[in-house]
């Protein structure tokens, strides 16, 4: 991951680490040029076909000539199973040639929805969660949530019985301004939990759900419900320590800040959480 993408996360060390650890490695493109609302008191909304387009100004004479030559390849005959491979292909170029996220998580959902497979919904879905958890954007938010709710809907026309695909449709809610009442996500996680007390994925959700609302006593319980099962779950223990940071309890914050840098090698994360550790002593 470039090192200004870090740097646009500002604050919090947990971000940081998660970022790149665990964040997309395609820099996200700026998607200023894609919003479509003005209106003050309207959420803006991003368009996917104007973020295309704003991806495609991008690019190179010769790289915009071979996606407008796979945008335009789909000819008679078995149209799905060529636009099946068209989405895949350029899914590809965007990742590997260009390295840029939305229009790779874009296309990735698309032949997605053409294939059906709980497989391949469930990866575009976590695709634009994985991003969403960071996001800080508001209208990428929005973007991100509505791509990953839809494929996790129809993931779940395919399981009905997917917990996980049912806790990633509950955090669309929670993080992805897409309703009014954040509410319906918490309820139906919690009913995976009342079900599965041991889901790991339901009580990450809820932990990081817990910290946006500032109830960090039960988003510290979360993780550490987490951590107990999986001491080396990287993600619930810097999530631990930046939730302690955050409510004031420096003791828990800078033992949990130690811990974690004793799992990671990463000289420039080490210098990062010694930083956060001096601070609070």
């Amino acid at each position: 991951m470039k090192k200004q993408q870090l740097l646009l996360v500002g604050g919090g060390v947990m971000l940081f680490i998660l970022l790149f650890f665990f964040g997309n490695t395609i820099p996200p493109a700026k998607p200023a040029a894609a919003v479509a609302a003005n209106t003050p008191h309207e959420q803006k909304k991003i368009e996917s076909e104007k973020l295309l387009t704003h991806a495609k100004e991008r690019l190179t004479p010769q790289q915009l000539e071979r996606v407008t030559s796979l945008e335009n390849s789909v000819k008679r005959g078995d149209v799905k199973n060529q636009q099946l491979r068209v989405y895949k292909t350029l899914a590809s170029f965007w990742e590997d040639s260009v390295r840029l996220f939305e229009p790779y998580a874009y296309y990735t959902a698309e032949a997605a929805k053409l294939e059906n497979s709980e497989k391949s919904l469930t990866f575009a879905a976590h695709l634009f969660l994985t991003n969403l958890k960071t996001e800080a954007d508001p209208p990428m938010q929005n973007w991100l949530a509505t791509n990953a709710k839809d494929l996790f809907q129809r993931a779940l026309e395919v399981n009905p019985a997917n917990d996980s695909s049912k806790v990633g449709l509950g955090a669309c809610y929670i993080f992805g301004s897409i309703s009014d009442n954040p509410m319906e996500g918490i309820s139906l996680i919690r009913e995976v939990i009342q079900r599965d007390p041991n889901n790991l994925f339901a009580h990450l959700i809820l932990g990081l759900g817990g910290v946006r609302s500032g109830q960090f006593d039960k988003a510290i319980e979360h993780f550490e419900t987490i951590v107990k099962k999986q001491p080396e779950n990287l993600e619930a223990v810097l999530n631990l320590a930046e939730t302690f940071d955050q409510k004031g309890d420096k003791e828990n914050a800078i033992k949990w800040y130690k811990i974690v840098k004793g799992k990671i090698p990463n000289p420039e994360v080490q210098k990062e959480l010694e930083t956060r550790i001096k601070a609070l002593q």
